[in-house]
């Protein structure tokens, strides 16, 4: 963004509550503060309105257009975002923070050679260091014109607004981690831990979906999925809590056209790369699934939620951090 937009600038990202990021320009949020934020949100069941975005791109003509998610459980059609993009003459910016690594693994598309930019954390799927990574088309070598902000010359927009423009020096221990992250992912058995991730998502939400879940876009693609739990009549916050109790860590979430509170919404979010890592597969996905609906039912009961939470221990027993992992 400081590489690509003046302050007052309009950018166009997809909102918070939908399944964007704050960073796609929440008004609390710098991005939504220092440049003039348009959000676009989702069909009603969930699925990104590419229709949507296509109008508020011709009505409000964005200098740039944010596309990626941080609770979006389905594939993204980075073509469909170029042609909005096109026909408004943006910078198209593909966020990939949560699906970096499957997209090493081939598990979902990747922006590359579509994008003008790419940006990435490199603490999620991708498995490294808290960190982020920034890729851009173009040629560095060309120099850059005054005045003048063209395709070719990214690169050396984002190396000028990273030093000088938001960073004082480079962090060396950082960079290294992220080096030695980017080495395991080229690793053959990274691309099978893309895989089980995927297969372990889908049966975790084919199991939820049995136990009378209700998900959002009824399903997932990816990593991760989003229950909203208004029919089993309990809160995200409510539900987040009772299952911190029996041992399993979700986080509250909001639905699609969310009609509670952001801080007590409908849902919750939860995914499976940390417990791939772990080893674990199907038939544990499929016990978890079981574990989550029996901490539903028993919430505000702390004696059988602790019940729960020895059974959760049994398992991740088996599971050991650190020692025997499946995908290193």
């Amino acid at each position: 963004m400081f590489a690509l937009l003046n302050p007052g600038d309009t950018l166009m990202g997809m909102n918070l509550f939908y399944g964007g990021h704050m960073t796609h320009g929440l008004p609390v949020n710098f991005s939504g503060r220092y440049y003039h934020s348009v959000q676009y949100t989702s069909t009603p069941d969930g699925w990104l309105d590419f229709d949507e975005m296509q109008k508020l791109a011709e009505e409000h003509k964005p200098k740039l257009i944010i596309v990626g998610a941080t609770a979006y459980p389905r594939v993204i059609d980075w073509q469909a975002a170029r042609k909005v993009a096109d026909s408004v003459g943006a910078f198209l910016m593909a966020d990939i923070s949560h699906v970096a690594g499957l997209i090493i693994s081939g598990d979902h598309p990747s922006p590359a050679g579509i994008a003008d930019v790419i940006t990435t954390t490199t603490h999620k799927t991708l498995r490294g260091p808290r960190g982020a990574m920034i890729l851009a088309n173009g040629n560095p070598s060309k120099p850059l014109k005054p005045a003048e902000v063209a395709k070719e010359n990214i690169p050396t927009l984002v190396d000028r607004a990273i030093i000088p423009g938001i960073q004082g020096g480079p962090h060396n221990h950082q960079t290294a981690a992220i080096a030695v992250a980017l080495k395991e992912a080229a690793e053959p058995s990274f691309i099978e831990y893309g895989h089980q991730i995927v297969k372990n998502a889908k049966t975790l939400a084919k199991s939820l979906t049995e136990h009378g879940f209700e998900l959002v876009t009824g399903g997932t693609d990816n990593h991760l999925m989003v229950v909203n739990l208004t029919n089993k009549g309990v809160s995200g916050k409510d539900a987040e809590a009772a299952l911190g109790k029996a041992g399993i860590t979700v986080n509250k979430n909001t639905v699609p056209f969310e009609p509670r509170s952001p801080f007590d919404p409908s849902g919750i979010r939860l995914g499976t790369p940390a417990l791939t890592t772990r080893g674990m597969k199907e038939a544990e996905m499929e016990a978890i699934g079981a574990f989550i609906s029996e901490a539903i039912n028993a919430k505000g009961d702390d004696t059988k939620l602790e019940t729960i939470a020895h059974k959760v221990k049994d398992l991740t027993d088996r599971f050991p951090l650190y020692e025997g992992l499946t995908y290193v």
